[in-house]
């Protein structure tokens, strides 16, 4: 049986139609969340050197995109309480960007007092979610993100936007694609230039992926998407080739496959860089990131964590890095 599945996920890997689709060097950005959405669920306080040396570490594997930390209140989420600390101090490459995420303007203002040039806004799809996540409303939500959005455009700033729960929520079920959607467009209007859609706890599938997308295509282009899967049911690769048949171009991804969300129970992490970059690989696709060092940073994060790699690629690839 498991022989048959893994055929049956070659094909379809093999069967994907680019159509809208020409592999270049640069045609798949992937955005790292290790650094914040990876280590945001994590019970045991991550030192600060440590998270200083992962976010570097990073930057030396080609990685162009490190979503650094979150300036979120330490009262809800105690993991990202040194978010000032942790942006001053890291070796900040000019090539590579350094996105923070932002819940509000107290949040915002943070933020800019460390010098901050991108940020990234987060919405929900469910009413359920937002109440649990943000104590409140979807549109509330949405005011408050505008607001913030106003004042970083002052500041010109970048702005990356996220929507959760695309497809599915632990509170409210199935999620309409249609108010997806309206997000995604209301987003855009307030002036993110890019927005990930977040499957928050890993419920999507090949079909569901498919009536999503085709849905929010209707408000804006392929350029303007990301895709940000989690494998809590083992769909995340099969989910971001999906996005990659409608033309995105832009993964988020966690190495060493960390990641959970505080208001999700059951929701594992994001589907592993080291996993995404060889599955890229493998479609002719040159990311720029160099895995054995991708892999090597994979192993600094989870022997610091005292836990083992969710990364399937890690996990077999790493006895062959090591010096006889």
């Amino acid at each position: 049986m498991a022989l048959y599945k893994y055929r049956n996920f070659l094909t379809r890997l093999s069967s994907i139609n680019y159509k809208n689709y020409s592999a270049t060097a640069t045609d798949v950005r992937i955005v790292e969340v290790g650094p914040r959405d990876g280590l945001q669920n994590e019970t045991v306080i991550v030192p600060t050197d440590v998270k200083v040396e992962f976010i570097n570490r990073l930057s030396e594997t080609g990685l162009k995109t490190i979503e650094a930390t979150s300036f979120v209140s330490a009262k809800w989420v105690p993991q990202m309480s040194d978010n000032t600390q942790v942006y001053s101090r890291i070796n900040k490459v000019p090539s590579i960007s350094y996105p923070v995420l932002i819940p509000n303007v107290k949040g915002l203002e943070s933020a800019l007092s460390v010098g901050a040039k991108e940020i990234a806004v987060f919405a929900s799809a469910s009413e359920g979610f937002a109440r649990k996540n943000t104590n409140c409303t979807i549109e509330e939500g949405l005011q408050r993100i505008k607001d913030v959005v106003d004042l970083a455009k002052k500041r010109d700033l970048k702005i990356r936007g996220y929507i959760s729960c695309i497809v599915g929520c632990p509170y409210d079920g199935y999620i309409k694609p249609s108010v997806v959607a309206k997000i995604t467009e209301t987003l855009l209007d307030f002036g993110c230039y890019e927005i990930s859609l977040g499957d928050t706890i890993g419920v999507g599938t090949i079909n569901t992926m498919k009536d999503l997308l085709k849905n929010v295509l209707t408000v804006t282009s392929p350029a303007k998407l990301a895709i940000h899967c989690h494998d809590t049911y083992g769909q995340a690769l099969v989910n971001v080739c999906t996005a990659l048949d409608f033309g995105i171009k832009v993964a988020d991804s966690s190495v060493s496959g960390l990641g959970g969300c505080p208001y999700a129970k059951g929701a594992t992490g994001n589907v592993a860089t080291e996993d995404l970059v060889y599955l890229l690989n493998g479609l002719g696709v040159n990311t720029g990131v160099d895995l054995n060092r991708l892999i090597e940073v994979g192993q600094f994060i989870s022997e610091a964590l005292k836990k083992p790699t969710s990364s399937k690629v890690n996990k077999a690839l790493y006895k062959n890095l090591k010096p006889v």
